[in-house]
């Protein structure tokens, strides 16, 4: 086939959708007023702001809880985590949550120990479950939140969170999913699977970068990061991104069980055509697993030349999490599941979008067994 490009790296951000960038526009020129104003450009936002919070909300079923709208998953983490920590720290300064979260969920988890929280970071096991017994182990009389990401970046595994849920509403323990990977590609239930705050994101899925949210249900106790004129419920002042978060709605609202069905069949393609090439292995689990991830470890060479052979082919895809794709360190999320740092260094992770189509898999496939091929002729780790 003639290929110009072919992006496969829809996990670090995606396209945004024509429909979207259409929904957007009249927010830039035409109806572009501040939606805390009284006169009827503010009014005019204010309700553009009040459907897309309701199209959002109904995705997951959010009947009793508040969406606050961010700049990203990266806010909504740190919010749900920090603002529950300083509301809740009468009660108890103790946090659960995994080896496998995402950076910003970690890196705030760091922060907190230092302002004098304890952290428990659950293992998990090769597939990168977390182990609900060990999780209920770890839950103390002054553990106050668990945050599990739904599923994961890196190697796609799917949480059993109605079951972490339950577990801990069991303790009266607050409960944050990380969904930024998971929303609109997994079914979310917010009421029926006893989730306190939820973290979303927008470039995720086909929606503008600088806009997300969390779901906070009502009666949780959290405070906000920024303090200013208290807008988003006081839980997040600063003037709305009006234009950013029609765009989120429009995102949410065109996801259809087709295009998951459509990412999921061309991730098995993807996944049963890898492995025939021999000395590689599937990260993650086969089947609880995103519709769009297909993480694998080659034998014998490095991810980064691999990816640079698929790059000079015109495919793009990527070592892990693009947060920390510049570091030289291995994956904190291969080196949790058991990889040795050789092993975490030759993996790459493969992430579909709803454009992607059959015959990109099998040049992508055809271009992989040529490069590694290329690549292991040419290793010092092979001998």
């Amino acid at each position: 086939m003639s290929v110009n490009r072919i992006y496969l790296d829809n996990a670090a951000t995606t396209p945004v959708d024509p429909e979207v960038i259409n929904a957007m526009a009249p927010y830039f020129t035409e109806k572009f007023g501040n939606a805390s104003s009284l006169h009827s450009y503010g009014r005019e936002a204010a309700r553009a702001i009040s459907d897309a919070r309701k199209t959002i909300s109904k995705k997951v079923n959010a009947k009793n809880h508040r969406l606050v709208f961010t700049s990203g998953g990266t806010e909504s983490n740190n919010l749900a985590l920090k603002g529950v920590a300083f509301a809740n720290k009468e009660k108890g300064k103790h946090i659960i949550t995994s080896k496998i979260e995402h950076d910003c969920v970690l890196n705030a988890c760091k922060w907190l120990q230092k302002q004098g929280f304890k952290i428990t970071y659950l293992p998990v096991d090769r597939e990168g479950f977390v182990d609900l017994n060990a999780l209920q182990e770890a839950i103390r009389p002054d553990t106050i939140i668990v945050s599990i990401i739904h599923a994961n970046n890196e190697i796609g595994t799917i949480q059993p969170i109605t079951e972490i849920g339950k577990l801990c509403s069991d303790h009266g323990v607050y409960f944050h999913t990380d969904a930024c990977q998971s929303f609109t590609k997994v079914p979310i239930d917010l009421e029926k699977q006893l989730i306190d705050l939820l973290s979303i994101n927008s470039h995720k899925i086909y929606g503008p970068k600088g806009v997300g949210g969390l779901f906070v249900r009502q009666g949780v106790k959290i405070d906000p990061l920024l303090h200013g004129g208290g807008h988003e419920f006081g839980l997040r002042s600063g003037t709305e991104n009006v234009a950013g978060i029609m765009g989120f709605a429009k995102a949410a609202d065109i996801i259809r069980e087709k295009h998951v069905e459509h990412m999921a069949k061309l991730r098995d393609m993807l996944i049963e055509g890898t492995l025939e090439i021999g000395d590689c292995w599937l990260n993650g689990p086969r089947h609880e697993r995103l519709c769009n991830n297909a993480h694998f470890s080659f034998k014998y060479i490095e991810g980064e030349s691999l990816i640079i052979h698929l790059d000079l082919r015109g495919i793009a895809t990527s070592t892990g999490s693009a947060c920390s794709s510049k570091s030289l360190e291995p994956s904190h999320v291969l080196t949790a599941i058991g990889l040795r740092p050789e092993e975490s260094h030759g993996s790459i992770r493969f992430s579909l979008g709803k454009d992607n189509a059959k015959d990109e898999i099998e040049y992508t496939l055809h271009v992989l067994r040529e490069s590694v091929e290329t690549l292991r002729k040419i290793s010092p780790f092979k001998r």
